[in-house]
This record gives structure tokens, sequence and C-alpha cells, in this order.
């Protein structure tokens, strides 16, 4: 029943956004669109943006994707695939595809698909949100794009019922534990600070970013890492064999009191990194690493769900 009414109260929270996005003409980016009136053939050059059209029942209509997508989504091996930053634009048109779906990484030396816009395609930019909510808005609009407003809509209720579940918990906690995030190891740590849905997940279920007065993805140096002193560090490194095994055994880094103490957890590399609604799964396994009593009971009753 709580789970039904915390589900119900993010179902109002979308609805200015939902009703916004039932007929789309204008991108995130700010491009002005034109959604086509039938959307069966999507090509889909984000993997957050796939696994969104997944959730909602459009993966049967991608023709489509780009090359990283079936590294996080089975199923698109035998589909064409394009590099989303250097995209084939002539294949692309050749697909005849209703919609293309873009991310913001694809723009960072401009525009590549400009000549698919002058052909009359609909091409849709959606640049990764960097705040919880900004994740909600962008599944209820990719549903909208492609006619599935409300799939998308009780999607997004779902995953905000679920971080205001464990957000309620989190906001119980009084001895707060504090927190480095690495997305890359040494020799060049990365991490995140305010301005990240990985800060605010954080910071949600009880835990203190270290970088927490730092503006959004940041490269730290070992030296700051290390004087940071963190309770616990999480890892979402998924390039190294061992990287808990790694943080651990870092030379210099003993008396980190994470590394003392062995609090070094790995989270999910696509739960954590791709901005859809599978970030709860990466908020789950932070809430259960930092505090496994205070999330017990919520674990235990999701799992028998």
């Amino acid at each position: 029943m709580k789970k039904l009414i915390c589900t119900l109260l993010a179902l109002a929270m979308l609805l200015s956004a939902a009703a916004l996005a039932e007929v789309p003409t204008v991108d995130p980016a700010g491009n002005a669109i034109a959604i086509p009136e039938t959307t069966d053939k999507i090509i889909s050059l984000a993997p957050a943006t796939t696994e969104i059209l997944e959730a909602i029942g459009a993966k049967d209509r991608i023709i489509a994707v780009d090359t990283q997508t079936p590294l996080y989504v089975a199923g698109f091996d035998a589909v064409p695939q394009f590099d989303m930053m250097a995209p084939d634009v002539e294949a692309i048109a050749a697909l005849e595809p209703d919609i293309v779906l873009t991310s913001g990484m694809s723009y960072i030396d401009g525009d590549p698909y400009h000549a698919l816009v002058d052909m009359g395609i609909c091409v849709v930019e959606i640049p990764s949100s960097t705040s919880i909510q900004g994740v909600a808005d962008d599944i209820v609009f990719t549903a909208a794009c492609v006619g599935l407003e409300a799939e998308g809509e009780a999607l997004a209720a779902d995953m905000l019922a679920q971080i205001d579940e464990l957000a309620a918990i989190g906001a119980t906690i009084e001895d707060k534990k504090t927190v480095l995030f690495e997305i890359s190891a040494l020799p060049y740590i990365y991490s995140c600070g305010k301005g990240t849905f990985i800060d605010e997940m954080i910071g949600l279920v009880g835990g203190e970013n270290v970088l927490g007065d730092m503006e959004g993805w940041v490269s730290v140096t070992e030296e700051d890492a290390v004087a940071s002193n963190p309770d616990v560090i999480l890892t979402s490194v998924n390039y190294i064999e061992d990287s808990v095994g790694e943080i651990l055994g870092r030379s210099g880094w003993e008396n980190v009191t994470a590394v003392a103490n062995q609090d070094v957890y790995y989270i999910d590399n696509a739960a954590s990194s791709l901005p859809d609604q599978n970030i709860v799964k990466a908020m789950i396994e932070m809430a259960l690493a930092l505090y496994p009593d205070a999330y017990a009971a919520y674990a235990d009753a999701n799992a028998a769900a």
C-alpha cells in the first residue's frame, strides 16, 4: 500500500511534464522537432535511451543502435550499429527511420546529424541528465516521442516512488558516513561532485560525498583522494578485473578509513552511469553498502515482491 501511495504521488508530480510531452515540439536540447505520426522504425543512439525504450515496450521497433548499446542491452548484436560520435549518416538514412534518438555525447564536436535533418528525418537530441528529476523527465519525454506516454509516465513514477522510499530511510540516518565514488581508477581517478545524480543519490541514502563541494564530474589527484579520508569507497570501475581489490591493495592508502576497514564496494557500472530508470538499482546498492542494517528490511521486502 505504501509503495502504491508513493507511486501515485510521484505520478502526480510528473503530470505537468507529461502534459507537455504528449506532443513534443522541442527536444530537451532546445531544438525544434516534428514527431512523425508513426514511429515504427526507431534508431536509438544512446544505451540509456535504448533501456528506456525496452522498458516501455518499444524494443521491437528499434532497427539500429549505437555501438555501446549491445554492451548494456541484450538482443541487438544482429542489428546495424553506429558510432554515436561519428555516425554514418548515409547508412542511417538508407534505413529510412521514422525517428532517430541521440544523446548529447554525439554533439561534442559539432552536429553530425544535420544532414539527416536536412533530409526531413526527425532527429531528437536528449542530453544526459544530471539530476534524478531530469532522468524522470527524460523517460517521460522519450516515451512521448514514440507514442507511449502512459507507459513512460508509469515507469518514471515507479522510479521516483522507489527513490522516495529509499530517501525516507536515508533521512533517519544520523551518523552519516563520508563517501568517495570512483568512476575511474588510478592513475586517473575520476569522480563526481554536486550537480550529478550520483551525488544526489549518495545524499538521499544518508551519505556525504567527500567531493560535494565540487561541481559536476571531476578529476581527483591521488593525494586529494587520500586526504579526503572517506569512510566508504564506492567504485563503478568495470575495466579492471577486481576494482575493489585494486583499491584495497593501493600503496599509501593503508590508513584511509575505508581501506583500513575494508569498506570498499562495487556499484553496478551500467546502473550508476546510464541516466535512466535503472539508477534505482545503483541507489539500492549504495544504500546497502553504506548502511546494510538500516536498509535490510527494504531490501528483503523488495526481494520478496
